[in-house]
């Protein structure tokens, strides 16, 4: 245990005097207590104040400082305080009750446009999360902090993110030349702090919307399958890079046609409709023959 020692010193104020202590007293955080009803967290202060000349407690490091009322001198009564503070120290009583200290996470954000002019990709230098979550509402986002929160934005119509970014749909009650800022910095300080982005199960549910990858359905034909992997190496990439994604669906053997979600920047972009058909509708056709007719987005 602890054994406290108290050395008083004066300070260029008169009325204040320092009591430093031979331990630190706080965890790198000062506080002021103008009266005790300020010092509800802290047991020390309180009792200090119940001395009738101390008119202010400070509390930092490995120092208390006091004020007094001009009703005394500091010569008459500072070693009755000094002692008293030593035996409160050294009973092991509590000096301040401190709020845990929230250690920032070193991130940068920036935005970046997309092809779709309702959409703004907000790009974090650390993975936020392991796998694509799409919101299209405040209830849809119960379980995910960054997206519900986002939400509370008035101009903010859907919410997507995927690895290291968040793609943010706006009502057009806005222009991006005005909000861009703001959710660009409120992002970076919700991650900043450390916050969670999204609870566990809220990426169960959402990695359940389609099959991928790493969780393709041991019921799928091959020909899915062979989907999938063309999906997830060729055309994944691609669309993320403009802040969107593209979800397999199903595949129709008796007319081959294979249909996708488009999430994100993809989901209602002017341009979608063609990247679809002479895109990723070109590369399944010249990569899988006669198995695929046609693409269709089910949700545009």
């Amino acid at each position: 245990m602890k054994e406290y020692v108290i050395t008083v010193k004066e300070t260029t104020n008169p009325a204040i005097l320092k009591f430093e202590a031979n331990h630190f007293l706080t965890q790198h955080q000062n506080y002021e207590f103008k009266n005790i009803d300020e010092a509800k967290n802290s047991p020390l202060a309180q009792q200090l104040f119940y001395l009738p000349f101390i008119k202010t407690v400070y509390i930092s490091g490995n120092f208390i400082a006091l004020e007094r009322y001009g009703i005394v001198e500091w010569e008459d009564v500072k070693d009755e305080v000094a002692q008293q503070l030593v035996e409160y120290l050294n009973a092991g009583e509590p000096i301040v009750a401190e709020e845990p200290v929230v250690k920032q996470v070193a991130v940068t954000v920036y935005a970046e446009v997309t092809p779709n002019p309702s959409v703004m990709k907000f790009v974090a230098s650390r993975k936020i999360v392991p796998t694509a979550l799409e919101f299209k509402n405040i209830d849809d986002a119960k379980d995910a902090a960054l997206a519900k929160a986002l939400f509370h934005f008035p101009f903010v119509k859907e919410v997507f993110m995927d690895e290291n970014y968040v793609s943010v749909t706006k009502y057009d009650m806005a222009d991006w030349e005005e909000v861009t800022l703001e959710l660009r910095e409120y992002i970076r300080d919700f991650i900043a702090d450390g916050k969670e982005v999204a609870s566990t199960q809220s990426i169960v549910q959402k990695a359940k919307v389609a099959p991928s990858h790493s969780n393709r359905s041991a019921t799928l034909d091959d020909t899915s399958k062979q989907i999938i992997d063309i999906l997830e190496e060729y055309v994944k990439p691609a669309v993320a890079s403009d802040g969107g994604n593209i979800l397999f669906q199903s595949y129709e053997e008796e007319n081959k046609r294979v249909n996708v979600i488009l999430q994100g920047a993809c989901s209602g972009c002017p341009s979608s409709t063609y990247t679809l058909k002479n895109g990723i509708e070109t590369m399944l056709k010249n990569m899988m023959g006669d198995k695929v007719n046609e693409v269709v987005a089910l949700n545009g």
